[in-house]
């Protein structure tokens, strides 16, 4: 129902976009009316990736300041000389890249550098392409972001520098090995921890919503719009494409694939009979080389080309911010009768904050919900609610450990007035496994099933029970 609506809103945000689309089929005249949720959303979207990541980056320059003073002072003591050699100016150059940042709003004009970000591209060509004051602003903000993060990539480049020069340094000395301790893994981490959440706010700028893919989609169907990325795009400026890229004539004087074969034909030849089955057979073996060296980035860094190749064993989740670490989830367990028909049944929702990728805590709620006595009195009431904690570290595979300390409130209550009687409510201390299985439906394909002991059950009057069987859903 939900995404009908969205479709619906998009549909209409967009209508005017296609009545002057209808008037102006090439969109020669640039004027094109989009909504202004769009513009206001690229800006806010833009402006809150630049904040975070000048935070991030002057907590990052000031933390790795600190740990190079405290590195200066341990060196100074075991060879001074060598200590103001190695650490001469480093603060002053940590200030000025600091400065630069802080400052930078990309007004003086960008310059491909780094990765190349596609749709970053597109976007600055469609709010170019558009004569709309709302664009500008929008494309101002986006300017500057992309500024601090070409800025961001020479930190990052700065700093890896620094780390390999103290790292040699201290190789070349054997009785500066001491050095190499709580300070220099620290910074060693925090370089890695850096380049990591660069990469991650790249890929939160790359990430468009549904709005934002709808607008360009509908400009790339224009030819003045293709044209006009030709000429002015991030990737034209790169290879310098010329004027009449596309157009026959340009094509004059290169290399058909005719040629091409033939070139490659005739080295082949000259290797004899078994030319041919050697070059496939180094092909092959190319070619499997490469794909194992792909899946080793892709672990590493996602193949974005600014991997730091970490000697510690890294945690996905510390680059992360608080909102994308939270994993939310609902789960339901049943009490059942003589009667073969559920007696109560506790509907529970919870969020978990993620330590790495194997630990969680989290905390929960549930409601316990009555049925009646049988299927022949079926009748709904509030028998209960409770208040969750829990801790889920993963063993090995789909299964984890799964620990927890409940409160329950186990009375039929009519009101929530009833629910501050502290003295109804029991304790539930729980310990056991639990297992993801992989569905094949969507909806249900991080279904969690938990078979859990509750060793305070044997504490309470009259006794709960004590093995609780729960099957969730974490999403």
């Amino acid at each position: 129902m939900k995404g009908s609506q969205g479709a619906v809103l998009l549909l209409l945000y967009c209508l005017p976009f296609f009545c002057h689309a209808q008037d102006d089929p090439d969109g020669k005249d640039g004027l094109l009316h989009f909504p202004s949720r769009l513009f206001n959303r690229i800006q806010s979207k833009t402006a809150k990736l630049e904040d975070q990541l000048t935070h991030q980056t002057e907590k990052y320059l000031r933390r790795m300041q600190r740990r190079e003073q405290r590195l200066y002072k341990k060196l100074y003591k075991a060879d001074s000389g060598a200590a103001k050699s190695l650490f001469n100016g480093s603060a002053e150059q940590y200030a000025a890249l600091g400065q630069k940042l802080a400052s930078d709003t990309g007004a003086s004009g960008l310059h491909l550098s780094g990765e190349y970000q596609a749709y970053t591209d597109s976007l600055q060509g469609m709010l170019k392409f558009m004569k709309d004051p709302r664009a500008a602003g929008a494309l101002t903000q986006l300017n500057s972001l992309e500024a601090k993060m070409q800025d961001a990539d020479q930190i990052k480049e700065y700093v890896r520098q620094r780390k390999q020069q103290i790292a040699q340094y201290i190789q070349q000395h054997s009785n500066l090995a001491g050095l190499q301790g709580k300070e220099y893994q620290g910074l060693n981490q925090d370089v890695y921890y850096y380049s990591q959440q660069v990469r991650q706010y790249k890929e939160m700028l790359n990430d468009p919503d549904k709005l934002e893919k709808q607008a360009l989609s509908l400009l790339n169907k224009l030819p003045a719009f293709q044209a006009f990325m030709k000429q002015n795009s991030q990737l034209a400026g790169l290879f310098n494409l010329p004027g009449n890229y596309g157009d026959p004539a340009s094509l004059s004087g290169l290399q058909t694939r005719d040629q091409v074969a033939a070139l490659i034909q005739q080295q082949v030849s000259a290797g004899g009979a078994g030319g041919a089955a050697a070059l496939q057979a180094n092909l092959q073996s190319a070619q499997s080389q490469l794909d194992g060296y792909k899946d080793k980035l892709n672990k590493l860094g996602g193949g974005s080309g600014d991997i730091d190749m970490p000697d510690f064993k890294p945690n996905d989740q510390k680059t992360k911010t608080f909102w994308r670490r939270l994993e939310y989830g609902t789960n339901f367990q049943t009490t059942r009768n003589n009667y073969y028909f559920p007696t109560v049944s506790d509907l529970g929702l919870s969020v978990g904050y993620k330590l790495s990728e194997r630990s969680m805590v989290g905390v929960g709620a549930s409601y316990k919900l009555g049925w009646g006595n049988g299927i022949q009195h079926i009748a709904f009431s509030s028998q209960g609610a409770g208040l969750r904690s829990f801790v889920d570290v993963r063993l090995k595979g789909s299964f984890s450990m799964t620990g927890g300390f409940e409160y329950n409130y186990t009375t039929p209550f009519s009101s929530y007035q009833q629910l501050r009687a502290w003295d109804n409510w029991t304790k539930s201390g729980l310990i056991g496994a639990s297992k993801t299985v992989s569905m094949k439906s969507r909806v249900f394909k991080k279904t969690n099933v938990q078979l859990l002991w509750d060793f305070l059950s044997y504490q309470q009057r009259p006794r709960t029970q004590p093995v609780i069987f729960r099957i969730g859903y974490n999403f």
